[in-house]
C-alpha cells in the first residue's frame, strides 16, 4: 500500500493523463467514425472508396506504427504540435476505424425500406441518414462501441513510450526509485480498471436507456 500512498501525486498525474487520453481520443474516434461510415453507405463512389480505405489501412496497421508515423512524422512536415496532441490523433484515428465499422454493421440491420420511404418523402441522402437509419443504428450498436472505447483506453498505455504522461508510464519512475515492481504494476492495473469500468457502467446506462429491448 505504502507504493500508493507515497507515490499518490505520481499516481494521480498518470492517471489524469490516461483520462484525458481516453476521453479525447474517443471523441475524435466517434467523430472520424461517423464520417467514415457515412462515406461507405454514401451514394458517391469517390466517398465511398475513400471510407474503405481509411478502414482498411488503419485497421491493418499496428498501433504502435501508427504513434511513429504521428508522433515522429508529421513534424518532419512541418507540423509541431504537443505530443499529447499527436497521441490523440494517432488513438482517435486509429480507433475511427473500428467505429466506423461498427456503424456500418449497425446501418445495415435497418430496413432498406425505411431509407426507402425517406427518399419517396424527399429527404436527401444526409436528411435520411441522420433522422432515419443513423438514430435507429445507434441502438443497436451501444454495446460494441463500448467495447472499442475500453480498447482505447487500454491501448492509450503505448503513448507512454512516446514521452507522453499516462498511467502506465509511471512504472519508470517508480522502478528508478527502487520500489517493488509487482505492487507499481498492481496499482496501475487498478488505475485501469477505474477507467474500463467506468466506460463500461456508462454504455450500460446508455443501453438500458436506449437500446434494443432483448
Amino acid at each position: 500500500m505504502y507504493v500508493l500512498t507515497e507515490n499518490f501525486a505520481l499516481y494521480g498525474k498518470g492517471f489524469w493523463g490516461t483520462v484525458q487520453l481516453t476521453v479525447y481520443a474517443s471523441l475524435l474516434a466517434l467523430v472520424l467514425g461517423f464520417v467514415m461510415a457515412s462515406f461507405r453507405v454514401a451514394p458517391i463512389g469517390s466517398l465511398r472508396v475513400f471510407g474503405t480505405v481509411w478502414v482498411n489501412v488503419l485497421r491493418n496497421t499496428p498501433l504502435t506504427l501508427l504513434f511513429f508515423a504521428v508522433l515522429l512524422g508529421l513534424p518532419r512536415f512541418g507540423l509541431v504540435l504537443p505530443f499529447q496532441v499527436f497521441a490523440v490523433l494517432a488513438l482517435g484515428c486509429y480507433t475511427s476505424a473500428f467505429i466506423c465499422e461498427v456503424l456500418r454493421s449497425g446501418i445495415n440491420t435497418v430496413p432498406k425500406g425505411q431509407g426507402e420511404a425517406a427518399r419517396s418523402l424527399g429527404m436527401s441522402f444526409g436528411q435520411t441518414l441522420g433522422s432515419v437509419v443513423l438514430p435507429q443504428a445507434f441502438r443497436s450498436v451501444i454495446p460494441p462501441i463500448g467495447s472499442t472505447l475500453i480498447a482505447l483506453a487500454k491501448n492509450s498505455a503505448i503513448a507512454g513510450a512516446f514521452s507522453v504522461n499516462e498511467l502506465l508510464g509511471t512504472y519508470k519512475t517508480l522502478s528508478e526509485l527502487g520500489y517493488n515492481i509487482v505492487w507499481t504494476f498492481v496499482w496501475i492495473a487498478v488505475g485501469y480498471l477505474i477507467i474500463t469500468l467506468s466506460i463500461s457502467a456508462l454504455f450500460h446506462v446508455l443501453e438500458k436507456r436506449y437500446g434494443v429491448a432483448r
